[in-house]
């Protein structure tokens, strides 16, 4: 088994492989330049601490895990506090595993027939996972999405996998993330740039991808399920907060030295402009496609696919054959160049913006036996079920950096002109 921990994508990137595209519907707004704006007082305790350690399974390295507290719908005795919950940028919504919140009794979502709606998401390392879709009330500190529908991880699944639902692809296997052995977590909050994870194209059972299914006498079909905030398809919950709604911001405010550290501390902070602690400041804006691609030049090639995703655990880019040779002998994905390696990128926004970035990969092999939870300069095969090159800035981009994801749909003061939302930094 390979130490790989690839990347938690947005579902809509993998099924336009596996199953069609999903276009997110929704319109927002970006600037093409850094906005710097003059937030109002605190109103909400806006932020929850983010830990970079090996998680529950003590061998995740470049893990961002938060508690998440989930409450049956209208309650607040009837909860839980779930750790060690990994955050993740490039996919949207809340999902758990059966067992994390195995004491409450959660009303599923259903179908227009009445029957229990279930989710399957994909994932571009080929893994998968899947079960019910219910309501819950989400609460991240001072914020809460009311009623929201939330995806459930089935550790012994009602009903079987259909076989629509698992990825496949030119590289790796498929492989079910159903335990916290195989998932590395108890469960994955999804803060992308995008309130639903499927969007219109759901919405039909004409059109659906294999995403969503009803199991009518246990025999699993692709279901139409509405965007609705409640009772329909599963929602960014920081959409769905009443304030700082617009976005998030990762922040750790300190850098990772070379040759990693045993853990890092930093914070997620929900809204954008909203509190005196998440302004834009000098951030610049990077608008994004209806796919939160934007494009990376290297060597003079342009990449179209890239993207920032904290549910990433390393830089993974471009192929060992692209890069002459990098590929460890041992550990097949990761990169173990024989002297550090610098790399140095433009990243270009939908909106034009421009921006140069400079990163530096080191041997896999050196740093891995350290026992270090914490890295900012690993690497690897970007080769997947994508089919083709691309650049996923990973956990180790975030070190030292505050970076902002713009919810589309949603108003920033003072940003425009991005319709699918944004990443800034």
């Amino acid at each position: 088994m390979t130490l790989k921990r690839q990347s938690v994508i947005p579902p809509a990137r993998l099924l336009a492989v596996v199953g069609g595209l999903i276009f997110m519907a929704n319109c927002g707004g970006s600037s093409s330049t850094s906005i710097t704006t003059t937030p109002p007082p605190p109103t909400t305790n806006n932020s929850v601490d983010l830990a970079v350690n090996l998680g529950p399974t003590d061998d995740y390295i470049n893990g961002l895990f938060a508690s998440v507290e989930v409450c049956e719908p209208g309650s607040t005795t009837n909860c839980a506090t779930v750790p060690n919950v990994l955050v993740d940028t490039g996919s949207y919504g809340l999902r758990l595993l059966s067992g994390a919140v195995s004491g409450l009794t959660l009303p599923a979502v259903t179908d227009s027939g009445g029957n229990a709606v279930q989710e399957c998401i994909g994932f571009v390392s080929l893994a998968y996972i899947w079960g019910p879709v219910v309501q819950a009330d989400v609460h991240l500190s001072g914020e809460t999405a009311s009623s929201a529908s939330i995806h459930i991880i089935s550790e012994t699944p009602q009903y079987p996998v259909p076989s629509s639902c698992i990825p496949t692809g030119p590289v790796g296997t498929p492989e079910a993330l159903n335990s916290v052995s195989t998932l590395g977590a108890n469960g994955i909050l999804g803060v992308g740039g995008f309130p639903q994870d499927c969007g219109s194209l759901c919405t039909d059972t004409s059109t659906a991808p294999p995403q969503y299914y009803s199991c009518p006498s246990g025999n699993c079909n692709i279901t139409a399920v509405p965007k609705t905030a409640t009772k329909g398809q599963v929602w960014n919950p920081v959409a769905l907060f009443s304030t700082d709604n617009n976005g998030v911001l990762i922040s750790f405010p300190s850098s990772i030295a070379a040759g990693g550290a045993a853990t890092a501390a930093g914070s997620l902070i929900f809204g954008i402009g909203t509190q005196t602690n998440n302004a834009l400041g000098s951030a610049q804006i990077y608008g994004v496609s209806d796919q939160a691609y934007f494009t990376t030049t290297y060597n003079g090639t342009q990449y179209s696919d890239s993207f920032i995703d904290s549910g990433s655990n390393a830089y993974y880019f471009l192929d060992s054959g692209t890069l002459g040779g990098l590929e460890c002998a041992d550990n097949t994905g990761w990169y173990c160049p024989a002297a550090p390696l610098s790399f140095t990128v433009t990243n270009t926004g939908t909106n034009g913006t421009s921006g140069s970035l400079t990163f530096s990969i080191e041997n896999f092999d050196n740093l891995y036996p350290t026992g270090y939870a914490a890295f900012n300069d690993i690497g690897g095969d970007s080769g997947n079920s994508l089919s083709t090159d691309y650049f996923d800035f990973g956990v180790p981009f975030f070190y030292g950096r505050n970076v902002f994801v713009g919810i589309a749909g949603q108003t920033v003061t003072g940003v425009s002109n991005v319709p699918y939302g944004f990443w800034a930094y």
